[in-house]
């Protein structure tokens, strides 16, 4: 190696790395919400020997343009943006010294906005090295508000049997957007759409959608919002209006002559609550010894073969009517009546014969196997396995 190219490769090895082993130190991203407060970290490695360090400026990227937030100068001191004014600062106290020390220029973001979202780039002025910087994108989230609710104040069971919206559920004013699923027991349809707001935000709105019938009142329904790794529950009861569900009470088949004070009994399920009860007899009339208060009708006096016929409950509320009804008719004489006690004996009969028939089934099982096993045990090819023994005359001939 010549001379000049010594000097060159000294001047490599030794001062340039002297001048140019210098970084910038910053987080890969950062993030916060809304309201919240953020350190933005900026921590300046100097060189050995070290250079000198004229002025520290932190800058915004807007749009592929650099907009300052603050600065710091040995000389001027600190200065803050008029936009950032409020919310910026330099977290270390030393930098806001008379003699500051700019090694470490972290700022602090108070009272995040949605709008602070961005890169920054912390640029350091240095002599003679010149400048180095970094940069570090800030995220701002925004937490949503959840809300549920009916889809409608009334929901009416018909007919018709359509489809619709009974409840909804919405994540407001998100960012990221929130997602929504449901729980519950009741077989239903979920459609879900997606709004951007003009400030950069979501909202996202979910209808849950059934056939409203008897069978879904009063079944709950939850909506479960999950937003970053948070959870948010809400709940509604299904108030489904319907037509009365009708039946007859009261005939039990023994209304026999000369009984006394017998009486019909109108069961509905309605929603709202039944109205209006009336009673009627199928090709005929209501006895004249027939009291009706609301939905009972009692006969007084004996029963007589004028109560027989088919008696008709009509029971309306807000939303319909709807009837029950029952076919009566009239015995000569009581039925035979089966006393408790009667009832419990006869069952314990009917145990006690299944236990003696179950022991019968397992001692005939039993003498079964054992005569399978006497049975093998007497096997031709036992037999076989005997020693055969020969006769006297058999010998003889053979001697010959």
């Amino acid at each position: 190696m010549d001379s000049t190219g010594f000097w060159i490769f000294l001047i490599t090895t030794c001062v340039i790395p002297g001048i140019n082993g210098q970084t910038v130190e910053m987080d890969d991203g950062k993030s916060g919400y809304v309201g919240s407060k953020v350190d933005l970290r900026c921590r300046f490695i100097n060189s050995s020997p070290p250079v000198k360090i004229s002025q520290v400026t932190w800058q915004k990227l807007v749009n592929g343009t650099k907009q300052n937030v603050a600065i710091a100068n040995p000389s001027l001191g600190v200065s803050v943006a008029p936009p950032y004014r409020d919310r910026v600062t330099f977290k270390n106290a030393a930098v806001r010294r008379r003699m500051p020390t700019l090694e470490d220029t972290t700022i602090t973001f108070s009272s995040l906005r949605l709008s602070d979202e961005s890169t920054y780039i912390c640029e350091y002025t240095t002599f003679p090295a010149g400048n180095r910087e970094n940069t570090v994108n800030l995220t701002v989230y925004v937490r949503p508000t959840t809300q549920m609710s009916l889809s409608t104040p009334t929901l009416v069971a018909r007919s018709s049997n359509l489809k619709t919206p009974v409840a909804t559920c919405i994540s407001a004013n998100g960012k990221p957007p929130g997602t929504i699923r449901w729980e519950t027991r009741v077989p239903g349809e979920v459609t879900s759409r997606e709004y951007r707001n003009s400030d950069g935000t979501f909202t996202v709105q979910s209808d849950y959608i059934l056939v409203p019938s008897r069978e879904t009142h009063k079944e709950t329904l939850t909506c479960v919002t999950s937003y970053n790794e948070e959870v948010f529950t809400d709940s509604v009861t299904l108030d489904i209006q319907y037509e009365p569900d009708v039946s007859v009470d009261g005939y039990d088949g023994n209304w026999y002559l000369n009984r006394e004070n017998v009486q019909l009994s109108c069961q509905a399920d309605a929603n709202p609550a039944v109205s209006l009860y009336q009673w009627r007899v199928i090709n005929g009339t209501i006895p004249s010894n027939a009291e009706i208060r609301d939905n009972v009708l009692t006969l007084r006096g004996p029963v007589t073969y004028d109560l027989q016929g088919t008696y008709v409950c009509d029971a309306t509320n807000s939303i319909g009517t709807r009837s029950g009804s029952v076919e009566v008719s009239i015995i000569e004489k009581p039925l035979p009546q089966i006393a408790t006690g009667d009832v419990i004996s006869v069952i314990a009969l009917l145990l006690a014969a299944g236990v003696l028939m179950g022991i019968t089934i397992t001692v005939l099982v039993l003498k079964i196997r054992s005569r399978k096993d006497d049975s093998s045990n007497d096997s031709p090819s036992r037999k076989l396995s005997q020693p055969i023994r020969k006769r006297p005359d058999d010998i003889q001939t053979a001697h010959l």
